[in-house]
């Protein structure tokens, strides 16, 4: 499931993960994670997060290696792409963070940086960066606390906890048993700290597209 075909697009690749687990999972399964889906939207997380035209909360985050790294350092250099993935264990984050790394330098050559945000603790979002040979920043948010920020914290149903403590030890990637994710959001920022692009979806498997981040990067110049 971690494989990535760089001949189709990201949602593609997503869309044929979902369908191969959807043909091996048990209907229970498919059915308490669709209740989960089902209480995102709910919870109404993609309507009160940020979107276009709001300024994007400053933030300052330790990185895989322990450094500090603020937003606005880095708007002084040019645009910011922002995402969060849920953490080493979803696949289907792996797979996005595999199409990003591949997209790295079409993002640099617009003058912009990626930064990718995980309420996984250090140590395994180091694991994750490493594994994954990624190039761009891998920021640890523990706790949520900017994903909260953005508006993009969601709590977890009670059955869909069970089944990614039980399966994936949420509670020891993330250090905490708040069972709380942030919605695998996409966000770019301009110099001036304004969101010029959103990608917000309650549906986990949905991802931003690497042409719509580059059109939005285009939109700036």
């Amino acid at each position: 499931m971690d494989t990535y075909n760089t001949t189709i697009s990201l949602q593609e690749t997503l869309n044929n993960a979902k369908e191969d687990w959807e043909a091996k999972a048990p209907s229970e399964i498919q059915e308490i994670y669709a209740e989960g889906i089902n209480d995102v939207i709910r919870q109404q997380v993609v309507l009160n997060a940020k979107k276009n035209d709001d300024i994007a909360p400053n933030f300052a985050l330790n990185n895989a290696i322990g450094n500090s790294v603020e937003l606005n350092d880095y708007l002084k250099k040019g645009p910011v792409v922002l995402t969060w993935y849920r953490g080493g264990w979803c696949p289907y984050c792996n797979m996005t963070l595999h199409y990003l790394q591949e997209l790295l330098p079409e993002i640099q050559l617009k003058g912009a940086n990626l930064l990718a945000l995980t309420p996984e603790l250090p140590d395994r979002s180091l694991s994750t960066a490493e594994k994954h040979q990624l190039q761009f920043e891998v920021l640890s948010d523990v706790g949520n606390k900017v994903a909260a920020e953005f508006g993009i914290v969601f709590k977890l149903t009670e059955d869909v906890a069970t089944s990614y403590q039980e399966n994936f030890d949420l509670h020891g990637y993330n250090g905490d048993e708040s069972n709380e994710l942030p919605l695998a959001a996409t966000y770019v920022v301009n110099q001036n700290g304004k969101i010029v692009y959103t990608f917000l979806d309650a549906e986990y498997r949905n991802r931003a597209e690497g042409s719509d981040i580059i059109a939005a990067l285009d939109s700036i110049y």
